[in-house]
C-alpha cells in the first residue's frame, strides 16, 4: 500500500514513507458572522488513491463544528462528509460521482490522481476559533497489499491503562474510541475522563462514539494535536512508536484472528499501540474487563491482518510546543518513553 499525508499548518511527526513537505495553512475566508471556509490547494498524488481520510485539529476549547467537502479534478461538484460537532448542519447530498463519502472518509472509484478539499467551520465565537493554531491533514492511499518486516525494538511507551468496561453498563460496550483517546491524552499529560470524551465525541447523526475526526477534535480541544493516517506498513507504525508517539488503531476481526484479544470478535474496535519487540506488538486494549488487564501483547502477524489489511487507519495524537508566530508548532517528546 502507498499512502501520502499532506499536512497544512504543521510540522507534525509523520512516517518518512508517507511524508509530503508540510505547507502553510491557508487563510480562513469568512462566509458570515458564524461561518468560515478554508480551501486547500490542489493535491496532486504520486499514486492514484482509492481512499481519502481528512482531519482537522484546532487548538481551542471554544465550541465549533466543521465539515469537509471534496471533489476530484474531473468534477466541479463537491461531496461532503458528515459534520463533526454540535451544530445541526443542513444535510447535503454527495455530488461528485467519483468520491463516495462514508461518514469519516471518501472512497474513490475510479482512483483519483488529483483532488480538491475544503473545510467549513461554524462557531458562535468564529474569530477566536479561526485564529487558533490549526493543523489540517489529508491521507490519500491506494489498495495495494501491505508488506514489510518486523521492526527490531524493543520500544515501550508508558501509556496509562483504562478499561471501557469499568464505565456504566449502558455505554461501556460502545466507547472504545473515547477510552483509547483518554489513554493517549493521559500519556501526553492532558488527562480526561472517558465519559467526558464520550459525551463530546458522540455523533447523534449516526448514533456513534467512534467517528474518527471527532476524536481528533476532542484531543485538540485539550491541547493535543492530531491527524488521521491510513498506515501503509508496519514500518510506518513502528516509526511513530520509536518517536514516542502512540497510535490509536482501528481494527476489525473474527473469532480466532487476534490471539489473546480482550474480545473474541468485532466489526470495529479501537485500541492503543504502545510499543513493539520484534514480532510482538504491545497494546492497551480498552475492552479488557479491568484496567489491570488492559496491557496486551499481540502477534505482529495477527495485528497486520486485523489492522493494516483492513482499515489501516490510526489516530496520531501528539503534544505541540507553544505556537510560534503564524500558528506553527512542533511536537514535544513525551517523558514516558521506555527503551526496554
Amino acid at each position: 500500500m502507498a499512502t501520502e499525508l499532506f499536512v497544512f499548518g504543521g510540522p507534525a511527526p509523520v512516517p518518512p514513507e508517507c511524508r509530503q513537505a508540510p505547507a502553510p495553512l491557508p487563510r480562513w475566508t469568512s462566509m458570515g458572522p458564524e461561518t468560515a471556509v478554508l480551501g486547500l490547494p490542489p493535491l496532486r498524488l504520486r499514486v492514484a488513491a482509492t481512499q481519502i481520510v481528512p482531519s482537522l485539529s484546532l487548538l481551542t476549547e471554544r465550541e465549533h463544528t466543521f465539515r469537509f467537502e471534496a471533489r476530484s479534478a474531473a468534477s466541479h461538484a463537491w461531496s461532503p462528509l458528515s459534520p463533526v460537532g454540535p451544530h445541526p448542519w443542513a444535510a447535503s447530498e454527495p455530488s461528485d460521482p467519483c468520491l463516495r463519502p462514508a461518514i469519516d472518509l471518501y472512497t474513490a472509484s475510479p482512483p483519483v490522481e488529483e483532488l480538491r478539499l475544503r473545510v467549513w467551520v461554524h462557531s458562535a465565537e468564529l474569530a477566536a476559533v479561526t485564529a487558533a493554531p490549526a493543523l489540517c491533514a489529508v491521507s490519500a492511499s491506494d489498495d495495494d497489499p501491505e508488506g514489510g518486516s518486523a521492526a527490531a525494538g524493543p520500544v515501550a511507551l508508558e501509556v496509562p491503562a483504562l478499561s471501557q468496561m469499568e464505565t456504566p453498563e449502558a455505554i461501556r460496550h460502545r466507547i472504545c474510541s473515547p477510552t483509547s483517546v483518554a489513554m493517549v491524552l493521559g500519556y501526553w499529560e492532558r488527562p480526561a475522563a472517558p465519559l467526558d470524551l464520550a459525551r463530546e465525541m458522540f455523533d447523534p447523526r449516526h448514533d456513534l462514539y467512534g467517528v474518527w475526526p471527532a476524536a481528533i477534535r476532542a484531543a485538540a480541544r485539550r491541547g493535543v494535536w492530531g491527524y488521521l493516517l491510513r498506515f501503509p506498513s508496519w514500518a510506518a507504525a513502528a516509526w511513530c512508536l520509536a518517536e514516542g508517539v502512540p497510535i490509536v488503531a482501528s481494527v476489525r476481526y473474527g473469532a480466532g484472528e487476534l490471539a489473546g484479544a480482550a474480545i473474541e470478535s468485532t466489526t470495529g474496535h479501537l485500541l492503543v499501540l504502545t510499543g513493539y519487540d520484534g514480532a510482538t506488538v504491545l497494546a492497551n486494549d480498552p475492552a479488557a474487563p479491568t484496567a489491570r488487564e488492559v496491557p496486551r501483547r499481540y502477534a505482529l502477524a495477527d495485528l497486520r491482518r486485523v489492522w493494516l489489511e483492513r482499515s489501516g487507519v490510526g489516530y496520531v495524537l501528539f503534544k505541540p510546543r507553544p505556537a510560534a508566530p503564524g500558528g506553527r508548532a512542533a511536537p514535544t517528546p513525551s517523558p514516558r518513553v521506555g527503551q526496554e
